[in-house]
């Protein structure tokens, strides 16, 4: 079900996924577009049960409060990060990693994946060996973490080993198409992240030492509006070096440990 939010962030905007049954259950919450609470009200009238959120960023929990207008009886569950989740006006009941969410098809299992944001979780079904990733995984590019605001590059691998390790056959993304081989889009990612490690650490090694230096050697031919997200690509590496003991930091300036 589409959230109806495309942008330069979103791509083509958000999926948000219903399960329907007497007790719907949605994953994600959209962004609170009339066009996204129609279809939700088509496709269950009585609105959700119980609505799932991957994490706090605005394009997944923003429609909370929509949806708890239209639908008063609607739950909303998620990871506590209480700071961010104050900032929508609906009760949010916690889940934690290990819980069991029933359906009306089948239970789901909570993963908390951490990385993209510290508040992360993806759905899990061991049944059909599929998952609902939020924004763990986007076929076709890389995701972003924002280093400077929650983001955390060593929890986001320990995340990707971690749903790798259930070996899933099926991955329903936040964005972009269904992913039909999320076990090698995962070992793409991680040898990605690799190949950027050692470019990070080439750089240092040649006495580049700020980040935004560091940016402009390997992103040489980026647009300037996507110059703040490449910058933070690289700090959430230097974060992980320095975490590993292979890099440290003076003020603004890094160096190779």
């Amino acid at each position: 079900m589409h959230a109806g939010n495309p942008g330069p962030f979103t791509g083509e905007g958000n999926w948000t996924y219903l399960i329907p049954g007497d007790a719907p259950v949605l994953i994600d919450a959209g962004v609170g577009q009339a066009s996204h609470l129609d279809a939700l009200a088509a496709a269950a009238p009585a609105g959700p049960g119980r609505v799932l959120v991957t994490h706090v960023h605005t394009d997944h929990a923003t429609g909370a409060p929509a949806i708890a207008s239209r639908w008063p009886a609607a739950e909303f569950w998620k990871w506590p990060w209480p700071e961010k989740d104050a900032r929508f006006a609906v009760p949010w009941r916690p889940l934690r990693d290990g819980d069991r969410v029933a359906t009306p098809a089948d239970d789901l299992e909570v993963i908390h994946t951490p990385g993209h944001s510290p508040d992360h979780l993806a759905f899990w079904h061991a049944g059909s060996r599929t998952v609902f990733v939020g924004d763990l995984l986007v076929l076709g590019t890389t995701v972003f973490i924002p280093a400077s605001s929650g983001g955390n590059l060593s929890d986001y691998l320990r995340s990707l080993e971690r749903l790798l390790a259930l070996e899933p056959v099926r991955a329903w993304p936040a964005h972009g198409p269904v992913i039909e081989d999320p076990a090698a889009l995962i070992r793409q990612y991680l040898d990605h992240r690799r190949q950027r490690e050692a470019q990070v650490l080439s750089a240092l090694a040649s006495g580049v030492s700020t980040a935004d230096a560091i940016t402009a050697a390997i992103y040489f031919r980026l647009t300037p509006a996507l110059a703040p997200m490449a910058r933070e690509s690289v700090l959430a590496h230097l974060h992980k070096l320095e975490q590993d003991g292979r890099a440290r930091r003076d003020g603004e300036c890094w160096t190779v440990a």
